[in-house]
């Protein structure tokens, strides 16, 4: 019988900047930036969700909800060095750790237990050391697996500590929502809805030939979920998935040069991390949120694998031309390198050895005098500063846009 661990980081962020600036406890903390700007929320302390607020949430709309909240413009280095001493208390536990974002993972403590004791002994001992080591508190769910450990994570947060029993994973979960399954969207509850279905357990109850018909092979899934089933494994982070950069305009953009001119800035920067790294990308991908936060993404294979501004950019700009719209204005763009590997071997060949170090020259000039130290003339009056970075992490399920 498995033993998983799910451990998730309560309001990471905001919890980051509460124990920074102890006078911040206890206040709406919310962090994305300028409550006037045009982001939006990234995350928010307990108080600041009393309000409604929550994350992705536009700013502007958690000004009205929360109007004397405290609002940050996050720190991704910070946060990320937290992350990294949260992960190593993880490790001493098992070697079988799935990252899923800066603050949650998922643990397979199975062949931990003779030394550590149960999986509920393990929870607890983790989410003491963090709170001891690191400051911060982490609620955990512990399960046979990962769909019912990550579900019992969040029921009762703050500080959660929830365990399934094995052999209880079907009663658990059946008085819940349907929502709280993976898989379970808004377009799925509304057709579950038209069975009279909106728990768990009415989802379970339901012939697995009505659910076939219905979503096709998805059916077969949702059944297996509802009764508490799930089989997958725990995978341990094999590095970054993809590495990219965002930014929100502060006001809506038309001119397809300033788009390009951005992506240029942008695929600077991805590059740059990828020789950080030592990655190379086989491809890009773009993404677009339009005014009234339609948001599109397109992606493309690059002709090889590369850690170059040049091939990044085109490739950017070339998928920027087939989607834009002449009538609708943006108000985001995002450019990612995807499809990453190994590139120690890249500068043996074409003579990329002497390219590489001019670059590596460069990124070293920046990281010690700031990225604005050495930048291409057709950058000059484009660049924007309001830019977020992401990566380095197993990508996160993906959402409804």
């Amino acid at each position: 019988m498995r033993t998983i661990l799910h451990a998730d980081l309560d309001a990471f962020y905001a919890s980051v900047e509460e124990l920074d600036e102890p006078s911040l406890r206890g206040k709406p903390v919310i962090v994305g930036g300028d409550p006037g700007g045009r982001g939006v929320v990234s995350a928010a302390s307990y108080a600041a969700r009393r309000f409604g607020v929550h994350s992705a949430m536009p700013l502007r709309t958690a000004a009205r909800l929360c109007p004397d909240g405290v609002f940050l413009p996050g720190r991704p280095d910070r946060y990320r060095d937290l992350s990294r001493q949260v992960m190593t208390i993880f490790a001493a536990y098992t070697p079988l750790v799935e990252p899923l974002s800066l603050d949650e993972a998922f643990l397979d403590v199975t062949s931990s237990r003779e030394a550590f004791g149960s999986g509920e002994t393990i929870a607890r001992t983790i989410k003491q050391r963090v709170l001891d080591e690191v400051g911060l508190v982490v609620s955990v769910g512990v399960a046979t697996n990962k769909l019912c450990a990550k579900v019992a994570s969040d029921l009762r947060k703050p500080d959660a500590l929830v365990v399934v029993p094995p052999g209880g994973e079907a009663a658990f979960l059946a008085p819940l929502p349907v929502s709280r399954l993976w898989g379970v969207g808004p377009q799925a509850r509304q057709a579950l809805a038209e069975y009279g279905v909106a728990t768990v357990g009415q989802l379970a109850a339901l012939p697995a030939g009505t659910l076939r018909r219905r979503f096709g092979s998805h059916g077969a899934d949702l059944a297996e979920r509802a009764r508490g089933f799930d089989p997958s494994p725990v995978v341990p982070s094999q590095g970054a998935k993809s590495i990219g950069h965002e930014l929100t305009f502060d006001r809506d953009v038309t001119d397809p040069a300033r788009l390009e001119a951005t992506l240029l800035d942008l695929a600077e920067s991805v590059a740059s991390r990828l020789r950080h790294h030592d990655l190379a990308a086989g491809g890009v991908q773009l993404k677009l949120r339009y005014e009234g936060f339609e948001t599109i993404t397109r992606q493309m294979p690059l002709p090889s694998q590369t850690r170059e501004s040049g091939p990044i950019h085109a490739a950017g700009v070339s998928l920027l031309r087939k989607v834009l719209s002449a009538e609708r204005a943006v108000r985001l763009i995002g450019l990612t390198a995807i499809n990453l590997a190994d590139a120690q071997q890249l500068t043996l060949f074409d003579g990329a050895d002497r390219k590489d170090r001019l670059t590596r020259s460069i990124d070293a000039v920046r990281e010690r005098f700031g990225e604005r130290a050495i930048t291409r003339a057709r950058l000059i009056g484009h660049r924007d500063r309001r830019r977020f970075d992401f990566g380095e992490r197993p990508p996160a399920p993906p959402d409804d846009e």
